[in-house]
């Protein structure tokens, strides 16, 4: 685009007052859902709402406009014209400011189905995950399958032993479908706590499937350690963890092996810095996520040859 543009300020709040949502899926974006928000398919560190956005790796965030010229490479004229509907005349949905007032629903998990037949075949013969470890979290409540979809719920406790967070991923084949309940707390979300009282691990996952499936692999003492699952990668169950577990020791990071999940290994590693926790360390996996590497484990073994003794 060239020459000089002017918009008057009216154009530019009735730009930046675009729903996101609505402009992004009419660009052929894939959003996600993420609790009241939705996630960016090409970079999960970033959420919108309204027309609103937040960067959880960078922490930033702002505005259509700004999202626009990040996301698109366009300048502050070039992104304006595209929000009002440059050339082709279309005009987007725009963000009701009402919409923000609305009460927030409180926090109430799912009903439980009488039994998880589906959900461990799903995380079983799909994921590749341990009966063991599963069984473990179900007894703990950590896991269960809910009663209308036979969504795997994945439950994060507070302090006192009250649910205060929940995740739920479809069982369905092929399904991506995945959201936090809402009402959810982020900082209480899905965690294992060692009942070994001596100076131990944290691990940290994105995914509660990562984590389960980490410790698939690495099953020898594993409840001699701890781990959380972020679903995203906001830091914020990394520091109540350490707050209310002074035994936690070290934390090692196991995000993703992307660009956004190393990016945000390196943000939360510099926040715990700034908050004088010292010891952090990284683990990464061969492959995208940790189930990757458990299903080519799992796929390698089956196809190892048994020798035959003569």
């Amino acid at each position: 685009m060239s020459g000089y543009i002017y918009f008057t300020d009216e154009q530019k709040e009735r730009a930046n007052s675009v729903d996101l949502v609505d402009f992004l899926q009419r660009q052929g974006e894939k959003l996600l859902p993420s609790g009241r928000d939705k996630r960016l398919a090409r970079d999960h560190s970033i959420t919108v709402r309204g027309n609103s956005w937040y960067d959880h790796s960078a922490q930033e965030g702002s505005y259509a406009i700004d999202l626009v010229k990040r996301l698109f490479n366009l300048s502050f004229p070039e992104a304006i014209s595209l929000l009002l509907g440059g050339e082709q005349g279309v005009e987007y949905r725009q963000h009701s400011k009402s919409s923000e007032q609305e009460q927030r629903k409180p926090f109430v998990l799912p009903p439980a189905h009488t039994d998880m037949r589906r959900v461990f075949a799903y995380l079983i013969k799909q994921r590749c995950i341990s009966r063991e470890v599963l069984s473990e979290f179900a007894r703990e409540k950590l896991l269960f399958e809910d009663a209308e979809y036979h969504n795997a719920v994945f439950v994060g406790f507070d302090e006192k032993g009250v649910a205060r967070h929940a995740h739920k991923k479809s069982t369905a084949t092929g399904s991506s479908f995945r959201i936090n309940v809402e009402g959810s707390h982020p900082a209480y979300s899905l965690h294992y706590i060692s009942k070994n009282q001596n100076l131990h691990n944290l691990f940290v996952f994105e995914a509660p499937i990562d984590m389960l499936s980490y410790i698939s692999l690495h099953p020898q003492n594993w409840k001699n350690a701890s781990y959380v699952a972020l679903n995203g990668v906001s830091e914020q169950p990394i520091l109540k963890l350490l707050e209310l577990y002074p035994q936690l020791q070290r934390v090692t990071l196991c995000l993703d092996n992307d660009e956004a999940g190393l990016k945000a290994a390196s943000r939360i590693h510099k926040t715990l810095r700034q908050q004088e926790f010292e010891d952090v360390v990284y683990d990464v996996s061969a492959h995208k996520d940790w189930n990757d590497d458990l299903k080519a484990a799992y796929s390698q073994e089956q196809t190892t040859p048994t020798m035959v003794m003569k």
